[in-house]
């Protein structure tokens, strides 16, 4: 069955929908590339019975949203489900109603949304949030008579980083050069649940920036590119996949980089760590680990796994230690960023090149080899402490699909920057005294060109001062024509 009713999913999305449901508690990625990403969290229960033939009752419930909104939905669900399994389908239709009525998920806006009984309260993530800052408080306790019970979802999109990556947290600066270079990578686990939550981490390790390869955060032998993933006559996409199915330690084993995690998920695990070859993975049974032939181009941090550890005897929470883990990533991410971005920053043309009379500058072509040379003194090692070939790992990056996909981005940010500034300078031109110095056609041109900068100054950041300047100017470029150009240009 399917809530809301007026929702309707492809026979081939049920069947996805199906097999990643089941046997255990999960929240994993369905969809694919072509049609746009569908998140799928699921709430499972196995009851025995002995009146079924197998034994035992076993059904999900499932949230599917096009938002990445982890910790949010998994509340959801938590709070969902089992009124479902304890008072039937009325629960779904009280729960559909009250998710109807929540308001739109606007970024740095903190909402109060009713849910059987239960207030859930979270604050929608937002770019201009301080790295590390506290975000969500709990709420005073009533002085009257207690309202409803209020749950808090501090972080929304993210899992609890420190729990998902204990078990590997001696590799955890391997795994974030994997990850920011978009390796293929498949994460072996005991349950969907560890398995999911620990794709969702590893792709959150270079925030601020964009993981944009592709992931499943469960995957089963059941999906759509099943044999494009196994298949040993090509390279292994650039993916990272989440699977418990013992099947796979075999298909995949041809993989570059591989995590096996045990059932002590949560707990660091203290003994000195080697890195094993991809290679060695040939059999069904193998020990926890990362096996992979990767050699890191930068120093692991020591220190922050010796705090870490620290935390874990001194009995720091887990949210703390999440908290620390998480700052060492973003500033490890950011030191790596802040060059290129200062680099993309200085290809932009000067403001005063610029002329109204003249198209557009465009941004100069990056070139790596241009940019590794502001390294010696503008690079990475300016605010951190880590050392290592980070020539080597930018060379790495400018091959990868997050590289690809944020200077595209970068690329067309500067291109309507430009466009805004180009606007602001036809407003500030005196195009009365310029047109009487021009030909007809040249005139025609920029009432042409002045029409199709009001017509893209929808997409831009760009005030009504500078848009009613621009009509005065179109309307003085008007009327310097002759009666029968006019004619023919508003005809047109």
């Amino acid at each position: 069955m399917i809530y809301p009713g007026d929702r309707e999913l492809t026979e081939r999305e049920r069947t996805n929908i199906c097999y990643l449901a089941f046997p255990d508690s999960n929240s994993g990625l369905m969809g694919n590339t072509e049609d746009g990403y569908l998140y799928g969290y699921v709430y499972f229960r196995q009851v025995k019975d002995r009146t079924l033939r197998r034994g035992y009752f076993q059904k999900s419930v499932v949230l599917l949203s096009h938002l990445p909104l982890v910790s949010l939905f998994t509340t959801v669900l938590d709070l969902v489900a089992p009124e479902y399994f304890d008072m039937g389908e009325a629960s779904l239709e009280a729960a559909c109603h009250h998710l109807d009525q929540w308001p739109p998920p606007t970024p740095g806006i903190t909402l109060s949304l009713p849910l059987l009984g239960t207030l859930v309260q979270v604050r929608i993530p937002s770019r201009q949030d301080k790295p590390g800052a506290a975000t969500l408080t709990p709420p005073s306790p009533p002085l009257t008579s207690p309202g409803p019970l209020t749950v808090l979802v501090p972080t929304p999109h993210e899992t609890e980083a420190f729990r998902v990556l204990a078990p590997v947290l001696p590799h955890l600066n391997l795994l974030w050069e994997l990850v920011l270079t978009a390796e293929p990578l498949v994460v072996m686990a005991m349950s969907p649940t560890t398995a999911a939550n620990t794709v969702q981490t590893l792709i959150s390790l270079i925030t601020p920036l964009k993981f944009s390869g592709d992931y499943r955060p469960f995957f089963t032998i059941h999906d759509s590119e099943f044999k494009e993933y196994t298949t040993r006559t090509s390279a292994p996409p650039n993916v990272i996949l989440g699977v418990t199915n013992p099947f796979f330690a075999k298909t995949l084993q041809h993989w570059p980089h591989i995590i096996r995690i045990g059932d002590n998920t949560g707990s660091p695990n203290t003994q000195k760590h080697k890195l094993k070859k991809a290679s060695a993975l040939k059999t069904v049974e193998q020990k926890p680990g990362v096996y992979t032939k990767y050699k890191p181009h930068l120093q692991a941090d020591k220190g922050l796994v010796k705090r870490l550890l620290k935390g874990v005897q001194t009995g720091r929470p887990v949210e703390v230690q999440s908290a620390l883990l998480r700052r060492h990533l973003l500033e490890l991410t950011q030191s790596f960023m802040i060059p290129l971005e200062r680099y993309v920053a200085s290809l932009m043309p000067l403001q005063k090149n610029i002329s109204p009379y003249k198209a557009i500058p465009s941004l100069r072509p990056f070139n790596p080899d241009d940019f590794l040379a502001t390294l010696e003194l503008y690079g990475p090692q300016l605010t951190s402490g880590i050392r290592g070939d980070w020539e080597g790992l930018y060379r790495r990056f400018f091959r990868s699909v997050n590289f690809s996909v944020w200077f595209n981005a970068r690329h067309q940010e500067v291109s309507a920057k430009l466009s805004e500034l180009h606007l602001q300078a036809l407003c500030n031109a005196d195009l009365g005294g310029w047109v009487c110095s021009r030909s007809e056609v040249e005139v025609v041109d920029m009432v042409l060109r002045l029409r199709a900068k009001l017509t893209t100054a929808d997409s831009l950041c760009v005030d009504q001062h500078t848009r009613d300047k621009l009509h005065d100017h179109l309307q003085t470029l008007f009327m310097a024509l002759p009666e029968d150009l006019r004619s023919v240009l508003h005809a047109s």
